[in-house]
């Protein structure tokens, strides 16, 4: 144990070792093998694009399996794109769909099925080669175009990876700080965000954590560890009843604590604990993000004695030492990285705040989807050594990412999947979870390979057609509930909705929140009209009566095309509408309609803007 917690002290003898210099070239470079890297990597090389991903440790997944963070949050009814292949795969891996091992998830998993799954897909691809071991050191660029990047090794040895597209798939945003990005770093006041409630400029960022997976060895064993240098058990005092605590405690017993993050196992394997426990427990303040990545080697030991120390006060003080370290986990039970909640976040096209999020329909953004959320707004803060202004986080329905999000506001041949992503420092602590990093990381992938095929710099692509494909693989470019991805008239929905023809209703719902579309409640004529008229000012939709019928849809319908009749009574065949054409429609109805005549055929609704606003 105490050999792991000094092996990185040695980090700046390598730089006295000659560099040996090894070159490759491809069409897709991914920086980093992180949730969102993992993703992006994958679907390029899935949508045809030959791809190289570059990774520091030897796993593939970030904080879902090198960081230990194996239960997730969110999106557990948002089944969307690799996320739902994903936890498609762990039920077959685990034989039961039901992961709702621990009492924070529906989805808990041990890390190493996670790394597998993710390796498994990556191996099956042809056009996908993963480099591990590899540290990101800085950018190539040729002008104001990223042309790949450089890495280096602990034993000195260089890499460099060129690339007709890079995508910045780190943690903390290092590609694009070293190309020379604008980016933003901790907190804003109001006047940077636009948001009222922003607390003021600081370069102060959340809490990380360095997770750790334990492991229940049976009554009688103890696994107990060495103390860990400086050990303070003050530090975790408070954080269950059981403890000593001076002030007021944790309300939850040790074995509730534990079984915040208990795992789903394999069989035969003992019950596994995810240690990333916020209250007094294992959360760190570090003011790292600038550091070179292989630097911040030199300062994680702190977050891993603050993870260690935690250990050590559950075996002793509140006398659970047959709890240990989970040796078949990552590094014998420590986490091969942190868990970073957040960075840098970079100045994109667009930059999503929690406005946005907040109430979508007041702005355009949402048009422009490419991944979806749930989660509240969740801020980590407690560990940093000051005072952070309180930040009134406002009640949130689900959501989605806008696509100029991932596309840096002046520089070329480059794109950003992780946490990084052009949003708000209120609006980061709910696009960082992972499933919504997952699915942001896919879109990224799809844009990167896009851009191969048809020859553009990211910033040229049409975001009609890049939600088409994801569409096709059954992502979900807006946070609809009620209408699940094998529904006939999902694909219909989507599209409908994210033009803005049909909106959703949004709830704030504890830890899942959620947008209704109600698609079997009858359409009402005032709703599409007034929707309509935002995309279509000068040709007005006039039906009397509440509800939309189909002699009013087909009225309004003839404004585009006088032959389009015949082409929606051809459409509604494979549909139940009623033979009355005067009989009131579903919103599903009307949403296979309009999909059919104005949207799935294309060339009537292109974008203007990164923003949502249409060209017409």
């Amino acid at each position: 144990m105490r050999k792991m917690l000094f092996i990185f002290f040695g980090f700046g003898l390598m730089h006295s070792l000659p560099a040996q210099l090894t070159t490759k070239r491809t069409e897709v470079l991914v920086v980093g093998g992180t949730t969102g890297g993992t993703a992006a990597g994958i679907q390029s090389a899935r949508s045809g694009a030959a791809t190289i991903i570059v990774e520091q440790t030897q796993w593939l997944g970030g904080m879902l399996t090198a960081a230990g963070v194996s239960c997730t949050d969110g999106n557990h009814a948002l089944r969307s794109g690799i996320w739902e292949e994903f936890r498609q795969a762990l039920y077959k891996h685990y034989g039961t769909k039901n992961l709702f091992a621990g009492w924070v998830s529906e989805t808990c998993f041990e890390p190493h099925v996670g790394d597998s799954i993710f390796k498994s897909w990556a191996v099956a691809e042809k056009k996908l080669s993963v480099y591990y071991g590899w540290y990101f050191d800085k950018t190539l660029k040729d002008g104001d175009r990223v042309t790949g990047a450089s890495f280096i090794n602990l034993k000195g040895e260089r890499l460099e990876v060129k690339a007709s597209i890079t995508v910045d798939g780190t943690d903390l945003g290092d590609v694009y700080a070293s190309a020379g990005a604008a980016y933003d770093l901790g907190t804003e006041d109001s006047t940077q965000s636009g948001e009222k409630m922003a607390p003021g400029k600081s370069g102060v960022i959340q809490d990380l954590t360095w997770a750790a997976t334990l492991a229940n060895f049976g009554k009688g064993a103890d696994k107990t560890i060495a103390e860990p240098p400086g050990y303070n058990p003050s530090l975790y005092w408070c954080s269950t009843s059981d403890a000593p605590c001076k002030g007021k405690p944790y309300a939850l017993n040790t074995l509730k604590v534990l079984d915040y993050g208990r795992l789903r196992v394999s069989k035969g394997r003992p019950d596994k604990f995810m240690l990333n426990w916020p209250a007094h427990g294992n959360d760190t303040y570090l003011d790292m993000v600038e550091m070179k990545p292989i630097d911040r080697e030199k300062v994680y030991y702190r977050a891993k004695n603050q993870t260690l120390g935690f250990i050590y006060f559950l075996q002793t003080e509140l006398k659970q030492k047959n709890i240990g370290l989970a040796h078949d986990e990552m590094d014998q039970g420590m986490a091969f990285m942190p868990y970073h909640r957040e960075g840098r976040r970079v100045r994109g096209l667009v930059r999503l705040n929690i406005d946005h999020i907040a109430k979508p329909y007041h702005y355009t953004l949402y048009r422009t989807g490419i991944a979806v959320g749930d989660y509240p707004v969740d801020h980590h803060h407690a560990q940093y050594p000051g005072k952070v202004p309180p930040i009134p986080f406002p009640e949130v329905p689900s959501f989605n990412i806008p696509l100029g999000a991932l596309v840096p506001e002046k520089m070329e041949g480059l794109i950003v999947c992780e946490k990084g992503i052009s949003v708000s420092n209120i609006a980061n602590g709910t696009t960082r979870l992972q499933p919504v990093v997952l699915l942001t990381g896919q879109a990224a992938g799809m844009l990167a390979a896009t851009c191969i095929k048809q020859k553009i710099n990211p910033r040229s692509a049409n975001i009609v057609t890049l939600q088409d494909e994801l569409l096709k693989n059954k992502c979900f470019i807006m946070p609809f509930i009620d209408v699940k991805a094998d529904d006939k008239a999902w694909e219909a929905i989507q599209r409908v909705g994210a033009a803005g023809f049909i909106r959703g209703q949004g709830k704030s719902e504890g830890w899942a929140n959620k947008t209704f579309i109600y698609p079997d409640s009858l359409m009402e004529v005032a709703d599409l009209r007034n929707n309509a008229l935002a995309i279509y000012p000068t040709l007005p939709l006039q039906q009397a009566g509440r509800y939309m019928n189909l002699a009013g849809l087909m009225r309004w319908l003839r404004q585009f095309d006088e032959g389009i009749v015949t082409r929606v009574l051809d459409a509604m065949a494979p549909f139940k509408f009623p033979n009355d054409r005067n009989a009131p429609l579903s919103r599903r109805q009307v949403a296979l309609v309009i999909n059919e005549l104005l949207l799935s055929k294309r060339g009537r609704l292109s974008f203007a803007d990164w923003n949502g606003n249409y060209s017409r």
